[in-house]
């Protein structure tokens, strides 16, 4: 495995937190991420829409990390491309 560190969440102490990775081994690279545990009723509203298998979560990532969820996804396309070529 392969991970790539994006960053952590911009408005924490640096310990502990919400953060991105992307993990470049696969062809199709996965996208990581460490977030705060959904609570029932989110858990119970995501799963009208997906049902969850046990080997997945639903977690809350904090909205001001969407340029570091950015600066991951350009990472996955980049290390996607780099595999095909």
């Amino acid at each position: 495995m392969a991970l790539t560190f994006i960053g952590i969440d911009p408005e924490t102490g640096g310990g502990n937190c919400p953060a991105v990775w992307v993990d470049t081994t696969p062809v199709e690279p996965d996208l990581i991420f460490q977030g705060y545990v959904a609570d029932a009723a989110t858990l119970a509203e995501c799963e009208q829409k997906s049902p969850r298998p046990d080997n997945e979560a639903v977690i809350r990532v904090p909205a001001r990390m969407v340029p570091l969820i950015r600066e991951a996804c350009n990472a996955a396309e980049r290390a996607q491309l780099r595999s095909t070529a």
